[in-house]
């Protein structure tokens, strides 16, 4: 099974539209360094995710990164950007979770696989995890930054899908 690696981002938006629970349905288990834990932890967080992430589940597991990069690109990204790359690098063949497109960016330079929070709903919508327009809608209700193209384009992917099925 593929190593899954979060950074913080995915994790607080599916807490916030009450979705955290599709993640161990789609990948198991997934690690975040500890920067990432402290970036949950941090008391400007949601209440919901300082009460979810006092009582984490097993499925969520921390792990230090082992190695040092001092890579100028990693140094514009957060703490916790920066650690949740290093790990999925250090973890072969890992998926990394991750929103900010600067730190997609870098993944991708770096050869590590990424999906986002809409990747996310999205692969959870196919396998009929969820429904994508309610999760959607609870996400544009955060402060969740996104094209409304993009949006567009999934809730037409989701119909359609969702035709295909009933044919």
């Amino acid at each position: 099974m593929t190593v899954v690696i979060a950074d913080t981002s995915p994790v607080n938006y599916l807490l916030l539209i009450g979705e955290i629970a599709i993640l161990p349905r789609l990948y198991g288990q997934v690690l975040i360094p500890p920067e990432v834990l402290a970036e949950l932890s941090d008391a400007d967080a949601p209440p919901e995710v300082l009460q979810w992430v006092r009582l984490r589940p097993a499925w969520l597991q921390t792990r230090q990164v082992r190695t040092v990069d001092d890579d100028p690109a990693l140094r514009q990204l957060d703490p916790g950007e920066r650690a949740a790359i290093l790990l999925a690098q250090q973890e072969a063949g890992a998926l990394l979770l991750i929103d900010d497109a600067a730190g997609r960016s870098e993944a991708t330079r770096r050869g590590i696989p990424s999906t986002g929070t809409l990747g996310i709903l999205r692969a959870a919508a196919i396998r009929q995890l969820l429904d994508l327009p309610t999760s959607l809608k609870n996400l544009a209700a955060t402060n969740f930054r996104v094209s409304q193209r993009l949006i567009v384009e999934l809730l037409a992917e989701d119909t359609a899908r969702k035709r295909h099925l009933e044919s």
